[in-house]
């Protein structure tokens, strides 16, 4: 039993620091940094999902992490928010991990993801 509750303890302590390392946004404080072009979107569905519908602007994540560090702002400070499908999909953890990897401090995760996007009828943009 104490093996258990060392376990439950640990796996709660981890969700607590990933939480903090990157913290959710909400729709409007995401549609907010869109129409102030303070945002960075980094949408981790994969390339055929990103095609077929994603958050205007967003980056093709798997389309473009060779390439990354050049698509990225300069400002290491600026915000950077990574998604994927919805609050079950951890997609998006690779994708923020590698902003993070590259030094952005301000990286953030839109637990939403795509299906809350579209569930809140903002608009969505077709990729090529």
């Amino acid at each position: 039993m104490k093996w258990l509750v060392i376990l439950l303890a640990t796996a709660a302590l981890a969700v607590t620091v990933q939480a903090a390392e990157c913290p959710d946004v909400t729709i409007p404080d995401l549609q907010a940094a869109i129409n102030a072009k303070t945002v960075t979107l980094l949408d981790a569905n994969g390339t055929a999902s990103w095609k077929e519908g994603h958050i205007p602007g967003a980056l093709d994540f798997a389309g473009s992490k060779a390439k990354l560090a050049e698509l990225l702002p300069q400002d290491k400070g600026a915000l950077i928010v990574a998604y994927c499908g919805g609050p079950q999909c951890m997609a998006y953890k690779e994708a923020a991990a590698a902003a993070r990897k590259l030094g952005y401090t301000n990286v953030k995760h839109f637990s939403a993801g795509i299906h809350g996007w579209k569930e809140a009828k903002a608009p969505v943009e077709k990729g090529s």
